[in-house]
């Protein structure tokens, strides 16, 4: 029995490296930290990387909403997409 052509096109997703999933969970805790549950510690962490890259940008609630949706699109990109 050969399979059907449509079935050949059928996309297998690997496991996302672990550094795609360390950047997405980081985007989450920042996104948790600014929309739903503050916590002092990533607050602490963003004053040092901003003070470390010379910025001063505030992280509103829309920045927080975008950095969920950004870590599910990695996750996805890095589960569909080989080497990511």
């Amino acid at each position: 029995m050969t399979a059907l052509p449509i079935l050949r096109l059928v996309l297998r997703p690997n496991p996302p490296r672990l550094l795609t999933v360390v950047i997405a969970v980081a985007l989450i805790i920042v996104g948790v930290s600014v929309t739903v549950f503050p916590l002092d510690f990533v607050n602490e962490a963003l004053n040092i990387v901003q003070g470390y890259a010379g910025t001063n940008i505030e992280v509103t609630s829309e920045i927080g909403w975008l950095f969920l949706l950004v870590a599910n699109l990695v996750l996805i990109a890095g589960s569909l997409l080989p080497g990511i």
